[in-house]
């Protein structure tokens, strides 16, 4: 209900349903016994109570700029003491604690699957020699907040990863499906990287932590979670709205029977039937139960709001590198500039590139590994955010990145002709040009079927903008179907022209830190963080916990779907609430037989907005 009476906490809200039931079984009991009059005392004071409990919680409301539709159910239960239907005052009441402790229960069946990740959040570490510690393999138990980067930890089997750590263990298996989706086990060997939240397998292993708890994988859908329940959607907003115009056309109705009949008897026999109950409660159960479905297809939704602005995309912005590639680019060649030789290139190359967080730093340090070239760390390092990295290795000055910066380090600089689909990452030497590294990232197999879908669903414009070179960027667009390309671009820039994009409302889909200001500047960003895009992940609006672009069709299926159910469960509880209430107006329904009507109205909503759990939507395996 809107109004929330301080009177009806949901823990109370079983006890004011038992109590109501109790009452209404003694005052029949006292009118067969032929005390009529008891009864009649009991159940005003009983429903007296109720009002004025209810009356506070919905003054409360009023006091917050929120006004609900509890008044309608306070002037029914009011006109039906005032008649004599004391009996019906009393359903009406218990149909009010009633609706909400079926509300309860919905949102608890709806957040099943949301509340599962909370349920598993890991909250003790086994900690082997703690860092600072000079015991040797001594193993403490402790809050995973109080364990520190670098200690070394063991993970028994079944047991799952507290921190994002790295493994020390030979070789182990872990079960990631809560994390990525993936059913099967996935094998690690010493070095990898294992994200918190995953299930260890059957042996006992060792690991270092390398992040703290609370910048660790799990704990950071853990907060998305959390930021996802306690949010409420707009179309909640829009139930509440029919507030005035609802409450108006019943008491219209109500009054209009009473004038037309000259029976007061007949007022209360029409309001009873007015409660608003299918209005609020359907949508909130709805919602929760689209956050719900997105949690368990590996999509975390912050909040009601975001299903809607989900539902009503109507452009789409993305991101190349990684988002609508498969952000793994391989080195394809060196082009060392005359007076350089390609391995020395590739090494200073790769050791300036330990400092960078860019897509193409990794394939760079891994090439050099690859051809046996050993990296040296650097005096000193520092990146421009999606420009470049520049550090002193071995006393030299490297700088790697993209022409316009490398170029104001080393005006010799002289633009590569590329193939279609390379990209390349410039490198200087002492202010000198040293030469270029050629890069290949493929698209994703299914972008340019996600392209598809969203083109034939309501998507009008459908855009890419990057940070990458024009002519990679628009042979990707050219694979994939994509015609609008906007290419070279910074961050700020991102912004600027996300802003422009019409119509709206505008969703962004990007992965890297870079992709952080348009994604949170967008009407819905929607994070690719399967690889622990932090900042990215913060920013958005929803998070794709598993590495699949299909995963946007099915959240944007999910939305459509939600928002569809919501509205239809409020349009029913709408028309059938008229509906009865005119039928009423002509006396054919006594007001303790619309009392109950009523319920059966509330329960039909209720259970239709559970349909946001199920039904078909698009996924992964439709494209």
């Amino acid at each position: 209900m809107t109004a929330r009476p301080a009177v009806r906490a949901p823990g109370w809200r079983p006890v004011v349903v038992a109590a109501t039931v109790c009452v209404i079984l003694a005052v029949l009991t006292l009118d067969a016994a032929g005390f009529a009059v008891a009864g009649r005392w009991l159940a005003g004071i009983t429903v007296g109570l109720f009002i004025c409990g209810t009356l506070v919680g919905m003054v409360r409301a009023v006091l917050r700029g929120h006004v609900g539709l509890d008044i309608l159910a306070l002037v029914a239960m009011s006109a039906a003491l005032a008649v004599g239907e004391h009996l019906a005052a009393l359903i009406v009441m218990l149909m009010l604690a009633g609706g909400e402790s079926l509300e309860d229960f919905a949102t608890r069946r709806a957040r099943r699957d949301l509340s599962a990740l909370l349920d598993r959040s890991p909250r003790v570490a086994h900690v082997l020699s703690p860092v600072g510690s000079s015991a040797a393999d001594e193993m403490i138990d402790l809050p995973v907040d109080a364990v520190a980067v670098g200690s070394e930890l063991l993970v028994r089997p079944s047991e799952i990863v507290p921190l994002d750590s790295v493994l020390l263990s030979e070789a182990a298996s872990f079960d990631e499906s809560s994390l990525t989706g993936e059913s099967l086990p996935v094998g690690h060997v010493a070095g990898d990287q294992v994200l918190s939240g995953s299930v260890n397998g059957e042996r006992a292993v060792r690991v270092r932590a390398i992040r703290r708890s609370a910048d660790s994988q799990y704990q950071q859908i853990v907060a998305l979670v959390q930021a996802a329940e306690a949010s409420r959607a707009p179309v909640v907003r829009l139930a509440d709205r029919f507030a005035i115009p609802f409450t108006a056309i019943a008491l219209v109705l109500a009054g209009a029977a009473w004038a037309l009949s000259g029976e007061p008897r007949r007022f209360a026999e029409v309001l009873v039937l007015a409660t608003p109950c299918p209005l609020l409660i359907a949508a909130p159960v709805a919602f929760l139960g689209g956050l719900s479905r997105a949690a368990a297809a590996g999509v975390i939704v912050k909040g009601g709001a975001v299903i809607e602005q989900l539902a009503r995309v109507r452009s789409a912005a993305f991101d190349k590198t990684g988002t609508l590639t498969q952000g793994r680019p391989e080195l394809v060649g060196v082009r060392p500039a005359p007076g350089f030789d390609a391995d020395e290139v590739l090494r200073l190359a790769a050791s300036a590139e330990q400092y960078s967080t860019h897509a193409f730093a990794d394939c760079i340090r891994r090439a050099a590994v690859s051809r046996g070239l050993e990296l040296h760390p650097a005096a000193e390092a520092s990146e421009a955010a999606t420009n470049g990295v520049t550090a002193f290795v071995d006393g030299r000055r490297v700088a790697v990145g993209k022409p316009g910066f490398v170029s104001g380090l080393a005006p010799d600089l002289v633009r590569e002709p590329l193939d279609a689909g390379h990209g390349a990452a410039y490198v200087a030497v002492d202010e000198r040009f040293a030469g270029v590294l050629l890069l290949a990232d493929a698209p994703r197999p299914e972008a340019a079927s996600v392209i598809r879908w969203l083109r034939a669903h309501e998507v009008e414009r459908i855009v890419m903008l990057t940070g990458d070179l024009l002519p990679t960027a628009r042979a990707v667009g050219d694979r994939i179907g994509l015609e609008e390309v906007h290419a070279e671009l910074l961050p700020p820039e991102k912004v600027r022209l996300a802003a422009a994009i019409g119509p709206r409302p505008l969703m962004m889909v990007g992965d890297g830190v870079n992709d952080a200001p348009v994604l949170a500047a967008a009407d819905v960003g929607i994070a690719m963080g399967a690889r622990g895009a932090t900042a990215a992940g913060d920013a958005a609006q929803v998070v794709i916990l598993v590495d699949s672009l299909a995963k946007v069709v099915e959240a944007v299926s999910i939305g459509r779907h939600t928002l569809r159910v919501a509205l239809t469960a409020i349009w029913i509880g709408i028309w059938l609430s008229i509906g009865l209430m005119l039928i009423a107006m002509t006396g054919a329904i006594p007001a303790v037989a619309g009392a109950l009507i009523q319920e059966l109205v509330d329960l039909t909503t209720i259970l239709y907005a559970l349909r946001a759990l199920g039904g078909r939507t698009t996924g992964p395996g439709d494209l």
